[in-house]
C-alpha cells in the first residue's frame, strides 16, 4: 500500500489550529514535528536511560497529513479520489483563510511526497541482532543461536518491545557486571525503572531469590510477562509495583524498607539524586546501591548524593563516557 504525504511548514504556535482546520477538508490525522522543549511531565513519561538531545526551539513545525492512494495513485479523501493539487489547493485556502482572521501560520508551504506502507512497530528489528555481554548471549525471539564469537554460559531471550531498551547499551552492562559481583543464593533485588525486566530477570537467572521492579510505564507490565515466559522464569519470583518510588509513599510501602541486599537503578543522574533517599531505605544493612546511566562528568554528583545519604561509596567503574557507581549501607552497629 502507498501513501501520499501531505507536508505543511508553519509554526508550533498554530499546530493545534491546522490539524484541526484540516479535519474539514478530510485529513483527519497528523504526524507533528517541532523543537518545543519537552515539559518535566513528557520527560517523565520518556521511560528511557538518557534524553535525546533536541536542537534549540525556533517556533517552527512540520505538520504531515498521510492519504491512502488508489490504484490508479490517486489520493482518496473521505472516500473520494482527487487530484493531489486539489488536496493540496484545500490545504493552502485553508491556510489563507486562517491567515485572514490573522492567525500567523508561518511558512505556510505545502508539498506533496509519496511513501511506501510501513511495518512502524517491526521495522526497528533488522538493526536488533544478538550479542554477548561476557558469557551470557543475549538473542531476540525472531533469531536462532549462531557463532557468537565467545562461549555463552547462559542464554537470555529477549523482546524488548518498542518502548525499552535491548539491554546492549554500556549502562546495562555495567549494572549486570555489578550486580553479578554482589549476587548470592539469598539476594532480594530492587529493580528501579526495570522497563522489560532485563537486570531483574537476568538477576534471577543467575541465581538471585527473587527481584522486584519498579517502573512509571504501564507498558512494563507487558514487556515483563513476556521476558519471563521466555526465559522460563516462575513469574512468582518477579514482582512488578507500577509508581514512582522517589515521592509516593504508597509506592514505597509496597517495595518495603530494610528489604533488598541490591538495589539498582539505570537512569538519568538527575533522577539518581533525588531518588537515593528512597534506594537507600529500601536497602538491607550491609547492601549494595548500584547505579548506572552516568554520562562523564556526573559520577561524582551521583557518589555525593549516596553519601549524603550514608552510603559509602565502594566502587566506580566505566566503559567508555558512562560510568557505574556503587555504595553500600553501613552495617548496623
Amino acid at each position: 500500500m502507498k501513501w501520499m504525504r501531505f507536508k505543511v511548514r508553519t509554526t508550533a504556535a498554530a499546530e493545534d489550529i491546522l490539524v484541526s482546520a484540516m479535519q474539514d477538508i478530510g485529513l483527519h490525522g497528523a504526524q507533528i514535528e517541532d523543537h518545543v522543549p519537552l515539559t518535566a511531565a513528557e520527560k517523565e513519561q520518556m521511560f528511557v536511560d538518557i534524553m535525546p538531545e533536541e536542537p534549540e526551539d525556533d517556533g517552527t513545525a512540520v505538520v504531515s497529513f498521510y492519504v491512502e492512494e488508489s490504484e490508479s495513485g490517486k489520493p482518496v479523501v473521505d472516500g473520494e479520489e482527487k487530484d493531489p493539487d486539489e488536496v493540496k489547493a484545500g490545504i493552502l485556502a485553508v491556510i489563507g483563510e486562517y491567515r485572514g482572521y490573522g492567525e500567523d501560520l508561518g511558512d505556510g508551504t505545502v508539498t506533496i511526497e509519496e511513501t511506501e506502507d510501513v511495518d512502524w512497530i517491526n521495522n526497528w528489528k533488522q538493526y536488533f541482532h544478538q550479542f554477548m555481554i561476557d558469557d551470557i548471549l543475549f538473542i531476540p525471539s525472531w533469531e536462532t543461536p549462531e557463532e557468537s564469537g565467545g562461549e555463552a554460559s547462559y542464554v537470555f531471550h529477549i523482546d524488548p518491545g518498542t518502548a525499552f531498551g535491548t539491554g546492549k547499551h554500556e549502562t546495562t552492562q555495567l549494572c549486570i557486571r555489578a550486580i553479578r559481583q554482589y549476587l548470592t543464593p539469598e539476594t532480594e533485588l530492587l529493580d528501579i525503572g526495570t522497563g522489560s525486566g532485563i537486570l531483574s530477570i537476568l538477576a534471577l537467572m543467575l541465581g538471585a531469590k527473587s527481584a522486584v521492579g519498579t517502573d512509571l510505564d504501564p507498558c512494563a507490565e507487558p514487556a515483563v510477562a513476556d521476558n519471563l515466559a521466555a526465559n522460563g522464569v516462575d513469574p512468582s519470583r518477579f514482582a512488578l509495583i507500577l509508581g514512582n518510588l522517589i515521592d509516593d509513599r504508597k509506592v514505597q510501602d509496597q517495595v518495603g524498607y530494610g528489604r533488598y541486599d541490591i538495589v539498582v537503578a539505570n537512569i538519568l543522574p538527575s533522577v539518581l539524586v533525588p531518588l537515593t533517599p528512597a534506594a537507600v531505605n529500601a536497602l538491607k544493612p550491609g547492601g549494595v546501591y548500584i547505579t548506572s546511566g552516568i554520562i562523564d562528568g556526573y559520577e561524582e554528583t551521583v557518589a555525593q548524593a549516596m553519601r549524603g545519604a550514608g552510603l559509602e561509596v565502594v566502587s566506580v567503574t566505566d566503559q567508555g563516557e558512562w560510568h557505574c557507581v556503587t555504595g553500600r549501607k553501613p552495617e548496623q552497629p
